[in-house]
Formats: C-alpha cells, structure tokens, sequence
C-alpha cells in the first residue's frame, strides 16, 4: 500500500469531532445548524463517508429544535456536540436546567411544541441524562439512507 493511501486510511480511522459553546442569544440556533452543516461536509470530504442531503437536512433539524429547547427553557449556556460514530452522527446537547423533557403525546392541532416528537421520530435514537448540573441529550442520525 503506498503512503497516500496509508494517510488516508488513517484520517478516516481517527475520531471526527466538533464542539460549540451557545449563550442563549438570538442567532445562536442558526449558528449551531451552519456548525452541523459544516461538520458534515468535513465528513465528507475528509472521512470519504457517505453522507446523504437527507441526513444533512437531519442533523441541522435536530441541532435546530435541541440548541431551541435549550436556548428556551435554560438558563444559561449550552454546548452541542457532533461526532462521527461508525454510520451515524451523534448530536449531543448540554444544557443547565436539570429538567428531563417529555414529549407529549402527538397532537396535529397544537401549535408548537413538537420539538422533541420531531426529533424522536427522525433519530436512530434518543436518550437524556441528568448531569451534576444540568442535562445532556444525545441522538444519532444515520449518515446514509437506507
């Protein structure tokens, strides 16, 4: 194997990772989504990974409606993370308020408030966990269609 390839073979090998700190202003939701959208075209250009216009619309949407929830119902700053894991994207969100958020029971007639039922029915999965302050959610958005 020649070293162009051996160098290749390892940046696709290494951890891809990207990490951002929000205060809770006005903006900050479109910064996370351009961060997300960003971070997938690095994948994609360094990692050789396929990555569908579907899961890039994906990822934006569920850094979008977690960094609102945050921004909404936090005190505080927030931070996002987003990691290449395997065939997946995983979209971690940090935040101050201790609160666990439940999604409510699927309903076309309310305005608002589909945030986590959107972002639940678009992830591979979804989990959150009380930290010492604050919370952390964390979902995967699959890199390829099926």
């Amino acid at each position: 194997m020649d070293e162009a390839a051996q160098n290749g073979d390892q940046l696709r090998n290494k951890l891809v990772r990207v990490s951002a700190e929000y205060e809770g202003m006005p903006g900050d939701i479109a910064r996370g989504r351009e961060l997300a959208r960003r971070f997938l075209a690095r994948v994609r250009a360094a990692q050789g990974s396929p990555v569908s216009d579907r899961a890039t619309d994906l990822v934006q949407l569920v850094v979008s409606e977690l960094l609102t929830n945050a921004c909404k119902y936090a005190p505080g700053p927030s931070l996002v993370d987003l990691e290449l894991a395997e065939d997946r994207v995983e979209v971690t969100v940090w935040d101050s308020d201790p609160v666990l958020p439940v999604a409510e029971t699927a309903d076309p007639g309310r305005i608002g408030r589909h945030g986590l039922e959107i972002v639940m029915a678009v992830c591979q999965s979804f989990e959150v966990h009380r930290e010492p302050v604050g919370k952390r959610m964390r979902a995967a958005v699959r890199l390829a269609d099926a």
